[in-house]
């Protein structure tokens, strides 16, 4: 099964709420971290792809006809070069929502996220689930803290450089008929314009506020913590 759409957006740009957007719209199924987080093991086929540039995309996306969001979005060049004939969408966002929100939320996430909870560490010999959930925490911190903003993403000037740099660089690249520059807040029309499709009758979701992220984190440790 061939990818038909690559995210190449920032998390925390609209990727989850474009994620369901297009799962309305057919495309069964998106793939998004939470898919990363439902099934940890995967982790291995993108530190692969970090480490030598492929991996066994038949494998990794299977049953997936498109991708948003991280682990996805940096490997968009890769992606469209496999898949050559899949549509691109780069959601964008204000800067400073965008800033505000990821310090808040994903900017937190890494490894320590489990080994500095005793009741989750005591775990980690025993249960491989957790082992691989850490694994992917570690691959998220090293592949988008660390190396999309070089490990300086608390300054907010180096930030900003980054978020406008990748949004230019995904423009430039990308042929422009198969491109669409996106704000979620724009809802269905540019989307199924974009993909040539009618506008459903159903409301544009819009989802996974700021507010919603703890209750996500949490609910993804205790589904890894069960084994």
């Amino acid at each position: 099964m061939e990818l038909k759409i690559i995210g190449a957006g920032f998390p925390r740009t609209g990727t989850t709420t474009l994620k369901i957007a297009l799962e309305q719209l057919g495309f069964q199924k998106t793939y998004h971290f939470k898919d990363l987080m439902a099934n940890p093991s995967v982790v291995n086929y993108w530190n692969e792809l970090e480490k030598t540039g492929a991996t066994n995309f038949d494998a990794l996306f299977d049953g997936y006809v498109a991708t948003v969001d991280f682990p996805g979005y940096p490997y968009y060049k890769v992606l469209l070069k496999k898949y050559p004939d899949a549509k691109v969408i780069l959601t964008k966002r204000d800067f400073d929502a965008w800033y505000a929100s990821t310090q808040k939320t994903i900017a937190k996430v890494g490894p320590e996220t489990i080994s500095s909870r005793p009741e989750l560490a005591a775990k980690l010999d025993t249960n491989q689930r957790l082992n691989d959930t850490q694994e992917c925490f570690k691959f998220f911190k090293n592949t988008y803290i660390r190396k999309q903003f070089d490990d300086q993403f608390d300054t907010r000037s180096v930030a900003e450089k980054v978020f406008h740099e990748h949004i230019q660089s995904v423009i430039d690249f990308v042929p422009q008929k198969q491109l669409l520059v996106y704000d979620v807040t724009e809802g269905w029309a540019p989307l199924c314009a974009f993909l040539s499709l009618d506008i459903p009758k159903t409301d544009f979701p819009h989802v996974n506020k700021g507010e919603n992220f703890n209750d996500m984190l949490e609910h993804m440790l205790a589904e890894a913590a069960k084994g």
